[in-house]
């Protein structure tokens, strides 16, 4: 009998579902390289709507 929708042996998750969570972190990484490699652009670089233009600037003087 099932209390409250949960079985006796629960039901593996993780097993069915790796494919999708290596997909999910893959997908996350180059999600995030592609938006360094845009905000660090030249053409983005020096536009005050770009939250790094400060670090920006203070990595190039260098």
């Amino acid at each position: 009998m099932a209390f409250l929708g949960l079985r006796k042996w629960p039901t593996p998750v993780v097993k069915t579902l790796w494919p999708f969570m290596i997909a999910g972190g893959i997908t996350t990484f180059l999600i995030a390289k592609a938006q360094e490699s845009g905000v660090q652009s030249a053409e983005w670089r020096n536009d005050p709507r770009n939250p790094y233009a400060a670090q920006l600037a203070k990595k190039s003087l260098h």
